[in-house]
């Protein structure tokens, strides 16, 4: 993070770019150069978080087909 690069913009790059990297791995289509560059950038706990909502949603998306062809 630079100096003079301001905190809140950073935040909301850094989301986005956490949410961009989760849902690369999810596809599993990831450039090593760019997957090795998240690493040294993203905080793990972001990740874990965004993977969880990730998975949450997914889970509760294939219930909801589920449910939608058996009805």
């Amino acid at each position: 993070m630079s100096a003079n690069a301001p905190i809140a913009k950073h935040g909301s790059t850094s989301l986005l770019r956490t949410i961009k990297a989760v849902a690369w791995s999810f596809v599993g289509i990831r450039k090593n150069s760019e997957s090795q560059e998240d690493m040294g950038r993203l905080n793990p706990f972001h990740i874990i978080a965004v993977a969880l909502v990730g998975v949450a949603i997914f889970v509760g998306s294939l219930v909801l087909l589920v449910r939608w062809v058996v009805a």
